[in-house]
């Protein structure tokens, strides 16, 4: 039978949240084509949650492992996913800091082609039509992908994971690659207990007009009364200014979320910030200039001095938790 290949993706032997999300597209797909779903996991060893992918609508779990694969390796991840991905139909990977890396890799092993970052797909007549934001977000293009496997990566946050129970009958395989070139020596990993902006389900971001640094406790002090489901960005002025780590950068040269709320405070909505959080279920702005064009892309915008709003706003979440 057809199959549709859902390369996940683990972190410190645990898998990651976007990927109950890349196994729901890649069923999604499946339906569509009569076919099945292989969820693939590279590591050192079986990852904590693979068990469940089969509720997302995974027919099989097969771990690849390796030496080396513990941590993400470049050359390793795609030899092992274009070797597994031949005679596959289509292979789906999740459009986040890794998959955006391996997935290009991963389309020139295979001589195919890549519809990265996308946000919505069909099929059509058979083949497999996808939608991805382009322009920085001011438009949508349809693009059909007419490659054997057809290879797309999904944006993070877009594709709600959804149960559709299949066997996820697991298995676990040794990769045959050799070494490759990068090694990987440390991770600095974020503090404990921080979500990734990309993949948290509300984010808090703030700009220039949060007028140093400190301040931004306040943003934290908000996503704190979200009960761990919040995480702040930041614009790129203030990471450029050193107020904030890159990690945190929403926007076109930073990360690209798509979270149920997003709040903006103190951003004026630069087109670049604009291109890395427009796909956002809701948009909330905080901004004193009422003319600031972020607000032609807010769902609900407040005038006014955001060093009143944010305490009044942190005091509503925490009345209401």
């Amino acid at each position: 039978m057809t199959t549709v290949l859902a390369v996940c993706e683990q972190r410190d032997g645990s898998l990651r949240k976007v990927s109950s999300e890349v196994v729901t597209g890649a069923r999604r797909i499946a339906d569509a084509l009569g076919a099945e779903v292989e969820a693939l996991v590279l590591g050192s060893g079986p990852a904590n949650g693979a068990d469940q992918l089969g509720g997302f609508g995974a027919d099989r779990v097969v771990t690849l492992t390796a030496d080396g694969f513990g941590s993400y390796a470049p050359e390793g991840y795609a030899k092992a996913v274009a070797d597994r991905a031949k005679g596959a139909a289509v292979v789906v990977c999740a459009a986040s800091a890794q998959g955006k890396d391996l997935a290009p890799r991963i389309a020139a092993k295979l001589g195919t082609g890549l519809a990265a970052d996308v946000t919505d797909v069909t099929v059509e007549g058979g083949a497999l039509v996808a939608i991805r934001p382009v322009y920085a977000g001011k438009a949508l293009l349809k693009v059909k992908l007419t490659g054997k496997p057809a290879v797309l990566s999904l944006r993070p946050n877009v594709f709600t994971p959804v149960q559709r129970p299949k066997a996820g009958t697991a298995s676990t395989a040794a990769a045959n690659v050799p070494a490759g070139r990068v090694t990987v020596k440390e991770i600095k990993a974020a503090e404990a207990g921080a979500l990734d902006v990309a993949e948290a389900p509300i984010v808090i971001s703030g700009g220039r007009g949060l007028k140093e640094p400190a301040n931004f406790k306040m943003l934290e002090d908000l996503a704190h009364a979200f009960g761990g489901r919040a995480a702040v960005g930041a614009s790129r002025a203030v990471v450029d200014a050193g107020w904030r780590p890159h990690a945190d950068q929403v926007g076109q040269t930073g990360k690209t979320v798509s979270p149920t709320l997003y709040i903006a405070v103190g951003i004026s909505g630069a087109i670049q910030h604009l291109a890395g959080m427009r796909t956002s279920k809701v948009i909330v702005a905080i901004n004193k200039d009422k003319d600031a064009p972020i607000f032609k892309v807010a769902d609900y915008g407040v005038v006014g001095d955001l060093f009143e709003i944010v305490p009044a706003l942190t005091a509503a979440v925490k009345s209401h938790a």
